[in-house]
């Protein structure tokens, strides 16, 4: 999908901000590589950037007013060369969903991309700079997975891996059906291929990414093929598997007898409830009952007992009663979640929820996101005293926020995890190496430890 006439942009700097889902930090450092190879040069702030580039995402709302503040906010910075405008660029999922719409209301974007066109963008910037005009460009549908874009990874020791895009569900809330397009998964052998080099690159990290990784291959096979996916990735020589996101109903016994099977699989899964209660969930279009959902956390229980999961829960869909939101109390209590993203649901253009009149008070369903929020810290605080004077295997990611003294890491459940820097050593012997810490103090939000030698 890149396009071999564009013309080198030699010289020119470029800086992005990324807001969303690991498919936008995906197409980030996707975007990175094209320019990178089109000979721009990446800058660390705004005010040095021949090009500001925002990927974004559309499912709530204050993804929207964040990106129109941010663009608004650019005509005040002035450009980074004398007599070189700054060129403005709109891409993901809001480029997608709202194309030239986008430039009548932020009259300062310069080039609006989308989520099937992002090899264009190096020609797209061409095009702008040569004619002086302003640029959008989506494209409807990709008839396959694109491959083949150069990318730049945020880190050595981690990479993303999409196995598929799109999604085919169509939840009555949800917009990424209708801006990353159906699902289109891609070849199980080019998967393969590229574990291999980054398992041969010395990789300790890769997340398999899809809007729905349980339904990978039923496009291309007929059939979903995600157990083959997970065969091969836990037994490649990565050290650290993860994947992102599972549909509740398409995760199988085979799935989960893959995940047991495998030690490079971490002992973690994201695995979104949005509500507890039958109607709302009916209502959603998420196709699954509580009872259902129950027993797919007992079959996962069975199969890794040490398991985490996470979640996402959405507060406040049209119609959400108070005996509703009792049931994902109820189920939130049951489960025992490591982590849970809670969302005030948000109206999104074009979905059928957002056809919906509901006269819930925001007041009332402000105290039930209180609420929720207050008992999953209670749960995930619960999750975290587990792992209490257990020695744990910490992947560095880099200096604590909290301590300069301190590196931060994740654990294999993907907790959060501090621990000092040892004497003798510096963060360029620590970052990106698997560690062992033993856990001396459990927070709601993080671990604290020491590097056992």
């Amino acid at each position: 999908m890149t396009d071999s006439n564009a013309r080198t942009l030699e010289g020119l700097t470029y800086f992005q901000r990324t807001f969303g889902c690991q498919m936008n930090e995906n197409d980030a450092e996707r975007v990175a590589g094209l320019l990178d190879m089109a000979g721009c040069l990446p800058v660390s702030t705004l005010e040095e950037a021949d090009i500001a580039i925002y990927l974004t995402c559309c499912v709530r709302e204050a993804a929207d007013i964040r990106l129109m503040g941010q663009v608004a906010s650019m005509k005040n910075i002035p450009p980074a060369h004398k007599g070189l405008p700054r060129i403005v660029a709109v891409g993901g999922c809001i480029g997608q969903r709202d194309g030239a719409r986008l430039q009548e209301t932020l009259p300062n974007v310069d080039i609006v991309f989308g989520t099937h066109n992002i090899g264009h963008l190096p020609s797209l910037i061409q095009q702008r700079i040569s004619s002086g005009m302003a640029v959008a460009e989506t494209l409807e549908s990709s008839e396959e997975f694109v491959k083949g874009l150069p990318e730049r990874r945020a880190t050595s020791w981690h990479a993303w891996v999409p196995i598929m895009t799109g999604c085919n569900n169509f939840c009555t809330y949800c917009i990424v059906p209708y801006v990353r397009g159906r699902e289109t998964s891609r070849p199980l052998e080019d998967i393969e291929n590229e574990l291999d080099h980054l398992a041969a690159e010395g990789v300790q990290e890769v997340t398999l990414l899809g809007q729905n990784v349980n339904s990978y291959g039923r496009d291309l096979y007929g059939r979903p093929r995600f157990k083959e996916v997970l065969d091969y990735a836990g037994s490649c020589g990565i050290p650290r598997i993860r994947f992102v996101t599972s549909h509740p109903k398409d995760l199988s016994t085979e799935t989960i007898a893959a995940m047991a099977a495998h030690e490079a699989i971490m002992p973690q899964l994201h695995l979104p409830l949005q509500s507890g209660s039958d109607r709302i969930l009916a209502e959603m279009h998420r196709v699954y009952t509580v009872e259902k959902y129950l027993e797919t956390v007992h079959m996962l229980r069975e199969a890794i007992p040490d398991i985490s999961l996470s979640t996402d829960i959405i507060v406040g869909f049209p119609g959400e009663t108070e005996e509703d939101f009792q049931g994902t109390l109820k189920v939130v209590r049951e489960v025992g979640y490591g982590q849970a993203f809670t969302f005030i649901y948000s109206k999104r253009e074009g979905t059928p929820a957002a056809e919906i009149v509901d006269t819930t008070p925001a007041e009332v369903i402000q105290d039930r996101f209180d609420r929720l929020v207050e008992l999953v810290q209670e749960s995930v605080h619960r999750e975290n005293e587990k792992e209490l004077n257990k020695t744990l295997p910490v992947l560095v990611e880099g200096v604590s926020k909290r301590d300069a003294h301190m590196f931060s890491g994740k654990s294999p459940k993907n907790q959060t995890v501090h621990a000092p820097i040892p004497a003798g050593l510096t963060m360029d012997d620590l970052v990106g190496t698997i560690q062992n810490v033993r856990i001396d103090v459990t927070k709601t939000w993080y671990l604290q430890g020491t590097l056992v030698e």
